[in-house]
This record gives structure tokens, sequence and C-alpha cells, in this order.
């Protein structure tokens, strides 16, 4: 085994040049927001959708639309709004009279990387249209089904629920987001960096990293980093542990309407070889796992009304969580 994780490290050790690239090009850019960039990073190399959350002008947009001209990918940004049809997103069918036939006008969910902006102000059906093509990779457009192009990423943004005009998204389909991150605003410093780069509105350029097929040969690699059944039964402790504290003499189930899902094991899992991968490494530590916990779990974990009401946060139940749990 020691053997087998040497040639993982030293496969890894060989990529980190072209990861350090991405993060330099991306903070030309970027200023500060260290998490989401390692963030949107960790989903690009997971094969897994991202929930951005956090008030306007924070470089939600930006910082995606960026990742997307860095790695040299298809990107189409969706605004979505409360009027928005699911036709708008995945297309449909047009008459060709000269054919006298239907065909598909395939819509703006054809790319790589998707940007649903402000996710939280589209009506159900809008969502229900988004949640097929998350999960199974392909949308229905009439009676036929058409794959959509890989990789295929939905890095979604969305203001906070608490302002007008915006709503809950369904559980079953923020379940499908790997990664909920949270953003916020920046410090001083950052923002007078921030004014100096954009006070004359000159365009900052970035250089393209990688292609699709590099791109593709560094998801490979996280297929092969290492995880140990010790890593492995810890990951399947937190997420047990959010169903049923009371076995871990936690007094927080009355704070839980809802644990969180088995996929929460198999992202955590993914993301923490992905964040091992940034490391340098080519096994998962515990160290791994819990620096994308909270990103992993705090959308999964539904707050019951008394949470809410004593202003409980998944962030702090988590906490509770690893603080209960034996690491390895």
């Amino acid at each position: 085994m020691d053997v087998q994780v040497k040639e993982i490290n030293d496969k890894v050790e060989k990529t980190l040049p072209i990861i350090n690239s991405i993060f330099e090009e991306l903070k030309k850019r970027i200023v500060g927001q260290n998490d989401l960039l390692r963030g949107v990073i960790i989903g690009l190399l997971s094969n897994g959708h991202i929930l951005i959350e956090g008030v306007p002008g924070l470089a939600k947009t930006l910082t995606i639309r960026t990742l997307s001209e860095i790695l040299d990918l298809g990107f189409n940004r969706i605004q979505f709004t409360p009027d928005l049809l699911p036709s708008d997103i995945i297309g449909t069918l047009i008459y060709n009279q000269k054919e006298s036939n239907f065909e598909p006008k395939k819509g703006p969910i054809f790319n790589n990387i998707i940007l649903a902006d402000e996710i939280n102000r589209a009506p159900a059906k809008v969502q229900s249209a988004l949640l097929e093509a998350m999960q199974e990779k392909q949308v229905t457009i009439g009676d036929h089904t058409y794959p959509l192009p890989k990789p295929f990423l939905v890095m979604a943004t969305q203001n906070p629920i608490e302002q007008e005009g915006t709503y809950n998204l369904p559980e079953a389909q923020i379940d499908r987001f790997m990664l909920k991150i949270k953003i916020f605003y920046p410090k001083k410093d950052e923002e007078k960096i921030i004014l100096d780069r954009m006070i004359n509105d000159d365009e900052i350029k970035v250089n393209k990293v990688i292609n699709k097929q590099k791109l593709e040969k560094l998801t490979e690699l996280i297929n092969e980093i290492y995880v140990s059944d010790r890593i492995k039964n810890y990951i399947v402790e937190i997420t047990n542990a959010t169903r049923n504290p009371k076995e871990y003499n936690l007094d927080i189930d009355s704070y839980i309407d809802y644990g969180a899902s088995p996929r929460a094991s198999i992202y955590l899992a993914r993301a923490a070889k992905a964040n091992a991968l940034l490391s340098g490494r080519g096994y998962v530590t515990a160290d791994d796992v819990k620096t994308v916990s909270f990103d992993v779990i705090r959308h999964r974990i539904i707050l019951s009304y008394e949470a809410e009401a004593e202003g409980i946060s998944a962030e702090e139940i988590i906490t509770n969580i690893f603080n209960a749990i034996v690491v390895p």
C-alpha cells in the first residue's frame, strides 16, 4: 500500500504546477475570497455542482466566468427570474415547415459550465428542469432525451433567502449540490486593492491554463487518491451523527428535522480527495475531511423551527459533531 501511495504522490506532485497556475490566474481578477476559489476548484475536480451564497457585489459571477476562461471551457450564464420557463433553459421543439416535423432547439444548458445566477428567484418548474440536468446530466425535450456535454457543471449563485423575492430551493435539488459556499464582505485592505484594480474599468486579462483533455486527466487523478478505511469510517460517523446525535451523546436532536443523506458521505469523500490533491498529497487525512465538511454538510441539515427560533445554525451543529467524534 505504501508503494501505491508513493506512486500517487508522485503523480500529484507533477500536477501541482498546473493547479497553482489556475489559482494564480483566478487571483488576477479575484481579491481575497480564498475559500471561494478553493471551493470552486474542489467542485471542478470532483465533478460536483456548487452553490455560492452571498449578497450582491462579492464577485460570485466574476469568479465563475473567469474560471471558464482559464479552463477554455464553454460557458453560459442564465439569469433566473420569476417569469423564467423550463424551455428557456433546456430548449424546445420548433416546427420545421419544410420538413413537416418538429426539430429540437437546444437551450443554454447545453454547455460545460452553467452559471445559474440568482437561482433562488425562479419558480418550481424551472427548478425541476434544472434538477434533471444536474442529476442525470441529460435533458428531455419532447419525447427525446439528450446528453449534456462533458464536463458539465452547474455553478449557481443565490442571495440570502431573507432578501425580498428569494425562495428556499427544494431539498431534493439542494442535495444535488456537492458544496454550498458562503462568502462575505472583503476586508478593508482587500477592498482597497479591488478599488485600485477596478476604478478605471480596465480589462484584466487571464491566460488559458488547461483544456478539456488535461482537465479530464486531473479528475481521473482524483479517483486515484487513497482513502483508508479509518477515514471512510470517520466520514460515515460524521454523517450518521447528523441523523442520530444521541448515539454520540449530543443533545442537538431537537434542532434537526432531517440529517444528511448518504450523498453527503459520498461528497465528503470526493471533496476530501480533491482537497488532498490541492494540498499536494496522494492520500486523504482527517484534516481534509474537516476542511471540506462545512461546505458539504451545511445545506444538507434541515433545521427545526426550534433551531431557527434559538438562532442555532448548521455550522454550530457541525462543530458540535466534530467535537464529539474521535479523530482517527
